[in-house]
């Protein structure tokens, strides 16, 4: 008999069927989130030039503390089966917080890490990283940001296209995930 499985699927840049309500870790593919991450733009598209959360997930992995650089590069993978929502709508959407959460611990599970996600360390980089990112790919603003760190130092955001992005994602992911 033919397992129920919770909401609707999708399907995957490798073929995989994905529910992404009812994830399982073995259903997880690390080209999949490599390739959806390399496609997505950050800001939801309004920046200056292209710059994809792979991008952006390679940087925040560069940055943290060595321990922290797994979840660093896998911070967003949820974005590749979800995709990524400006903060203010996900702040309107607490069911959408609860899905990504629930999809983070499956895909911690795949690549075993640590379920507790994403460490202080990462979320700090990420928010510094979104401070770089505002000084280097947005126009001026209409307003102030919410109260951002300081950018992070010396880093050099070039706009890799998807190709690229997926590409060193994949190669960062082979250096931190030996085993696979």
């Amino acid at each position: 008999m033919a397992q129920t499985r919770s909401g609707a699927w999708i399907q995957t840049y490798t073929g995989v069927q994905f529910w992404p309500m009812d994830a399982r870790p073995e259903e997880v593919c690390i080209e999949d989130i490599a390739h959806a991450l390399s496609m997505l733009c950050r800001f939801n598209g309004h920046c200056r030039r292209f710059y994809s959360v792979a991008e952006h997930s390679v940087h925040v992995s560069r940055v943290v503390a060595e321990h922290e650089a797994r979840w660093g590069l896998l911070h967003d993978a949820a974005e590749a089966y979800l995709s990524d929502l400006p903060k203010p709508v996900k702040r309107e959407l607490p069911v959408f917080h609860l899905w990504e959460e629930r999809l983070l611990e499956v895909i911690a599970v795949r690549f075993g890490l640590d379920p507790v996600h994403p460490t202080e360390g990462v979320k700090q980089a990420d928010m510094a990283l979104l401070a770089s990112e505002r000084a280097v790919l947005m126009g001026p603003e209409p307003a102030p940001w919410c109260a951002l760190p300081d950018p992070v130092p010396g880093l050099v955001i070039v706009g890799w296209s998807p190709e690229q992005a997926k590409q060193h994602f994949m190669e960062r992911f082979a250096a931190l995930f030996p085993q696979g």
